[in-house]
């Protein structure tokens, strides 16, 4: 028989051999680099058919989301990587509500994935999850606005929210200790819960 000190192997084993799957959300005003991020982190371009849209459109438009899938394979390890996309957020004259499809978008998955499991088809499940959402923070104010802690006070407890100092390479180090300092604090006083990274040089 098979010992069970031998099962951790084996669950490691057949979970490469099937491959990973990893849903990250983006989510941020336009123009912060968000596309540039992930495509530089991923080394591939999720965002080739897309049409950039013009300061009027984006003004109108209200939040959609985008789902871009790609398979990347690395020292034989697959990753189904799921992209999920918002643009629209925070673009708007009246931003009032924009966060509330996004909320229902990360619910809806989750209880797809619940009904799966609990389902007779457990085998083939594809996992949708929001695992990760990258929430990207202007580098220009000084500090969080209004929108950005009503965003993640309202996902902290429904997914790992990474913030994210966008275009941090047109500040100088001062500038970002200080404006990281901020966030920090106001992130805090707002009781905001966030991903930390166990090891992370700050």
């Amino acid at each position: 028989g098979v010992g069970f000190a031998d099962l951790p192997n084996q669950v490691h084993r057949k979970s490469v051999k099937k491959g990973f799957e990893f849903t990250l959300m983006v989510v941020g005003e336009s123009g912060l680099g968000k596309s540039t991020l992930v495509n530089s982190l991923f080394l591939t371009d999720l965002y080739a058919k897309r049409n950039p849209q013009g300061a009027k459109e984006r003004i109108n438009k209200t939040v959609s989301i985008e789902t871009n899938c790609v398979e990347i394979e690395e020292k034989g390890v697959r990753l189904r990587l799921t992209v999920v996309d918002t643009p629209g957020f925070g673009d708007a004259l009246n931003n009032e509500k924009c966060e509330e499809s996004i909320i229902k978008y990360v619910a809806n998955q989750y209880e797809a994935y619940l009904q799966d499991e609990s389902g007779l088809n457990r085998r083939n499940i594809v996992d949708n999850r929001v695992h990760c959402c990258l929430y990207f923070i202007s580098p220009y104010g000084r500090g969080l606005k209004p929108i950005d802690i009503k965003f993640m006070r309202s996902l902290h407890d429904k997914v790992n929210i990474v913030p994210v100092i966008a275009k941090a390479d047109t500040l100088t180090k001062t500038e970002i200790r200080s404006l990281k300092a901020r966030i920090l604090e106001e992130i805090e006083e707002a009781s905001i819960r966030f991903y930390q990274f166990t090891e992370c040089d700050s």
